[in-house]
């Protein structure tokens, strides 16, 4: 029996970036493909085999600890930048401004999506996630520098829609226009009582 099952979902891949590692804020910059290794993608701020623990796992390990990096990858949904671009008043929201990895159109509810879960590319690149990736206030200084007076609306804005981490099962190459297959966990909800 497997523990992982085909969804009915797959998504398009509208937007790829990198952040650059040099950068001072979180800015991505566009890129026209992703080659992904197994440290994700190389020359990016998240890249790495392990990274130092931040606030994300402060009840785990202290500050700047070397951990696994399970957050190579920033990934967000065009569906959800727009409700999160709505809520603020604006009419859009650049990815760069979120340090966005990527950007994928057609999972609903993408930012909830089961830890575990896959997102498989045309080549079979595998990507994993970690997790749901909560608001924190650095795109809000990206989003202050372009449109002053409209970054301290991001936090509240992105709430429950910020997206999600991942890293790399599988390497390969990914492109705008690849559509990645969702696969998720077999596994029953927590019900601990």
């Amino acid at each position: 029996m497997s523990v992982i099952a085909e969804s009915k979902y797959s998504a398009e891949i509208v937007w790829l970036g990198s952040v650059d590692p040099s950068a001072s804020g979180i800015r991505s910059r566009l890129t026209h493909e992703l080659p992904l290794g197994w440290e994700g993608a190389a020359g990016s701020r998240h890249a790495g085999r392990t990274c130092k623990a931040t606030m994300r796992v402060k009840l785990l390990h202290p500050n700047k600890e070397e951990i696994a990096n399970v957050r190579q990858l920033s990934i967000v949904s065009e569906e959800e930048i727009e409700a999160i671009a709505t809520a603020m008043g604006m009419t859009w929201i650049d990815p760069e401004w979120l340090g966005a990895s990527m950007v994928l159109r057609g999972i609903p509810d993408f930012s909830h999506v089961p830890p575990s879960s896959r997102l498989q590319g045309p080549d079979g690149c595998t990507l994993v996630v970690d997790m749901y990736n909560a608001p924190c206030t650095l795109p809000g200084r990206e989003i202050e520098q372009d449109h002053p007076g409209m970054g301290k609306s991001f936090r509240p804005a992105a709430k429950g829609l910020r997206g999600v981490t991942a890293w790399v099962e599988r390497p390969g190459i990914l492109r705008p226009g690849d559509v990645m297959r969702l696969i998720v966990p077999t596994q029953r909800a927590w019900a601990p009582e």
